[in-house]
């Protein structure tokens, strides 16, 4: 006799490549509001990318006078 409780792995949907790379594109519009030029945000990868979203205000700080066209 079962235990009565449903197998997780039937019930859940996994997870989507689709959503995967809708939320990194979210990180990366974060991060360029943050002041992260482009160029740098194409060379990292998603790992790389969530880890500066972490501490944004530090992420912002840090990037604040760097990219500045004179």
């Amino acid at each position: 006799m079962g235990s009565g409780r449903a197998n997780t792995e039937l019930t859940h949907s996994g997870k989507k490549l689709r959503e995967k790379k809708r939320r990194i594109r979210n990180h990366c519009k974060r991060l360029l509001v943050l002041g992260v030029p482009e160029k740098v945000i194409r060379k990292l990868n998603a790992k790389e990318i969530r880890q500066m979203l972490v501490r944004p205000l530090v992420t912002k700080k840090r990037w604040e006078g760097k990219n500045k066209v004179a």
